[in-house]
């Protein structure tokens, strides 16, 4: 019988999976906006009917694809073979320095926070950052979590970010934004199992979702002499 005070089964890692979503968490995602800042200022999101499409398109195509990568980090895929395939799945550098600089941001808070030899042997093999998806499923695997958790965080993480950056772009209600990503929970939940599914197949089975205006608005972003978001 368990004494007074312990931990149920399983309650633990449903408590990691709260602090690594947690928009707290010190990972460096604050300082970026997805893209919506280039599509704010090209005049695609105004309202937050046009942040939900914008939301909903990310969420299927860059969202599948790092929340794959996360997943397959979890399951114990092999970390730099992943961290190849992050980068043959972002065609853009700028995109790709953005992925480095959040890995190298989320390795130093998840080592402090669950400290895992596989951790440390990837921040060795990539000491400018690996990406981020990489870092974030083998933060979810030290944290005692599985495919299908660091997916959610993944696919999570990726609307998010844009949602929360609309609010500061547009002056947008926070309430209509919130309610944008409440209305995209079962199409996270959807997401992120066919990202787990592909994860536990290998990496060759990993999705390969692509956005190519995400791309070509990302290079132009890195460019601009004054935004307010990193990208």
């Amino acid at each position: 019988m368990a004494h007074a005070g312990a931990t149920p089964a399983g309650a633990t890692s449903r408590a990691a999976l709260l602090v690594l979503a947690d928009g707290r968490f010190p990972a460096g995602g604050h300082a970026h906006s997805g893209g919506a800042e280039a599509a704010v200022k090209a005049g695609r999101i105004t309202d937050h009917r046009d942040l939900a499409a914008f939301c909903r398109g990310r969420l299927h195509t860059a969202g599948l694809t790092a929340a794959g990568l996360a997943a397959g980090a979890a399951a114990g895929l092999d970390p730099l073979e992943l961290d190849a395939a992050a980068d043959a799945r972002t065609p853009s550098p700028a995109l790709r320095a953005t992925a480095r600089r959040l890995g190298r941001q989320m390795m130093r808070a998840a080592r402090a926070t669950w400290p895992s030899p596989e951790l440390d042997a990837l921040a060795a093999a990539r000491p400018r950052g690996a990406h981020q998806p990489v870092v974030l499923g083998l933060a979810a695997r030290a944290a005692g979590l599985g495919p299908e958790d660091a997916a959610h965080c993944a696919v999570y993480e990726c609307v998010s970010g844009p949602a929360t950056a609309a609010v500061r772009l547009l002056s947008l209600d926070p309430f209509q934004a919130t309610g944008v990503l409440a209305r995209l929970a079962p199409e996270m939940d959807e997401v992120a199992q066919r990202a787990a599914d592909a994860a536990r197949r290998g990496v060759d089975a990993l999705p390969a979702a692509s956005a190519p205006l995400l791309d070509i608005t990302a290079e132009a972003h890195a460019a601009w002499p004054v935004r307010l978001f990193a990208s």
